[in-house]
């Protein structure tokens, strides 16, 4: 067994649309590589600086996200390999395994796609697109439906106090 730790660049943006490790940003692999009969056990965890935004304001948000992984890399020629659709494993290429797509799957399935800032967030009012979190009290419009819009029109100010 083989305990590796290394910081590594995410040559490209991974995991959803609203909330992801920036490319750039370091990521750090803490990983444990055992031989098997079929390949290479890696295990371990990865973990880097996310950025993205809230999905209800729009706000942004930063976090860390810490992923767990655990994958067999197939030997060339291995039982495993053979009975396995090409897309369902990952595999060593000559004395090379490629972390690429393994940690962006993990990182990928970790992270919300719904991220929000806080889990109570208001969001957005619907009217003006003023945050609501930082709203006063209260905050509304005065909205007439618009099916009864001709009628309020009919109406005076003398009419509604009578009511």
């Amino acid at each position: 067994m083989e305990q590796v730790h290394r910081t590594v660049e995410a040559g490209h943006k991974i995991g959803a649309e609203m909330l992801a490790i920036a490319a750039g940003t370091p990521i750090d692999l803490d990983l444990s590589l055992q031989s098997v009969s079929e390949g290479v056990l890696v295990t371990g965890t990865v973990s880097g600086d996310t950025v993205g935004q809230c999905a209800r304001c729009l706000e942004p948000i930063n976090g860390t996200v810490n992923v767990y992984l655990t994958e067999l890399f197939a030997y060339q020629g291995s039982e495993t390999e053979a009975t396995t659709d090409e897309e369902e494993i990952y595999r060593i290429a000559g004395d090379l395994i490629d972390l690429e797509q393994a940690v962006n799957d993990a990182v990928g399935l970790e992270l919300p796609l719904v991220p929000l800032c806080t889990e109570d967030c208001p969001g957005l009012c619907p009217d003006c697109g003023v945050r609501l979190a930082v709203a006063e009290s209260g905050h509304h419009h005065d909205k007439i439906d618009p099916r009864w819009a001709k009628l309020a029109d009919k109406l005076t100010p003398a009419d509604e106090d009578s009511k």
